[in-house]
């Protein structure tokens, strides 16, 4: 007997809303587009124009990361306008810290059966986070892969492309002892360290509905999405103003310990003095909670700093006033001292990781 003939959505795969998928974000990813970039998708790969952007003698800085299992969450909660905006910060963050401009920006989006409102939501996100980084979102890749995935779950990876003019490249030669090292606040978590969060929400016995501990106003599982902050902007304007950051470190998963020694030179160490650390609530809770210990906290976690940028001594007052000015919240974190061997952190003083409920 002949059995019926096979399609690819009999096999799980539906073409027509991938289709759908793309007339929903055409507006978005063009909502995007910045010069030296149209941010039109559907051709086989997107365009660049360095020299309409601006650029002389540019160095190319590419990026590439993902959100991790924070994504977890946005699943279980139902929550997807946000992931987008951690995805795309992950990557700008990477690019800024060394003296790039963000310029295009791509997406992978994995899927085990392809629902085209959450994919809209999530790629409004994206095109929210580049708009604000200014970058064009000039294309992508949605793969609908049952057997893969289950349904509802997805997972993202994103791209990012800067440049930068080849004597303005980041960190600097200069960096060395007597410079002083200052933090940007973060906005919460970001995307990093979600695993153990979500192993400590378990213990907690708590449900992503429930009033979050540290933020009564917000539902436990909105809280812990609050997104990565983009400091694309602020960053930009003051390197470009000052003339007097010397080097960035973006502050993601191995903390200030593994992050800050990646942009100094041998032979130096930071000294952070952490009573000058201003410790977010959300990181009070986790570490209470999970009995998480202050130097595993400080490794696992930004702790409440995603940014530190390191500053002549005789400008940080300067540098310090142009980011507050740009809407950051600023702090001394220490300063460079001479050391051996491989640059690395030392802490001293302490601070309270209690949470008081």
């Amino acid at each position: 007997m002949a059995q019926d003939g096979l399609s690819y959505r009999d096999a799980g795969v539906d073409i027509d809303a991938g289709n759908r998928l793309v007339d929903l974000i055409k507006p978005l990813v063009k909502a995007t587009a910045r010069p030296g970039a149209d941010a039109d998708i559907g051709g086989f790969g997107g365009v660049f124009d360095l020299k309409a952007a601006g650029f002389a003698d540019p160095l190319l800085i590419a990026t590439t990361d993902g959100v991790g299992t924070k994504l977890k969450i946005a699943i279980d909660t139902g929550v997807h306008d946000t992931i987008g905006i951690d995805l795309v910060a992950m990557c700008v963050n990477d690019l800024v810290v060394q003296g790039a401009e963000p310029l295009l920006f791509l997406d992978y989006f994995a899927t085990g059966r392809l629902a085209p409102e959450v994919g809209a939501h999530i790629v409004a996100g994206i095109a929210r986070a580049c708009k604000e980084a200014g970058c064009a979102l000039i294309g992508g890749e949605t793969a609908e892969m049952p057997g893969m995935y289950k349904d509802g779950d997805y997972d993202l990876a994103g791209f990012s492309l800067g440049a930068v003019e080849r004597g303005d490249l980041l960190p600097r030669k200069d960096v060395a002892p007597g410079d002083v090292i200052l933090g940007l606040a973060s906005a919460g978590v970001h995307s990093n360290g979600y695993s153990l969060v979500r192993r400590i929400v378990e213990r907690s016995g708590l449900g992503w509905s429930d009033p979050a501990p540290f933020q009564p106003d917000h539902a436990l599982g909105a809280a812990l999405l609050t997104p990565t902050r983009l400091y694309v902007k602020s960053v930009l304007s003051v390197i470009r103003s000052t003339g007097s950051v010397k080097a960035l470190a973006h502050i993601t998963g191995g903390g200030i310990t593994e992050n800050l020694p990646r942009v100094l030179p041998k032979g130096t160490l930071a000294r952070i003095d952490l009573t000058n650390l201003m410790v977010p609530p959300v990181f009070r809770w986790l570490a209470t909670v999970g009995a998480v210990a202050p130097e595993e906290m400080l490794r696992a976690f930004n702790c409440g700093v995603g940014m530190a940028v390191v500053v002549p001594a005789e400008e940080e007052e300067a540098v310090a006033d142009a980011f507050a000015d740009q809407g950051e919240c600023v702090i001394r974190l220490g300063v460079i001292e001479p050391g051996e061997g491989a640059a690395h952190v030392a802490y001293e003083g302490a601070t309270d990781f209690r949470f008081a409920s």
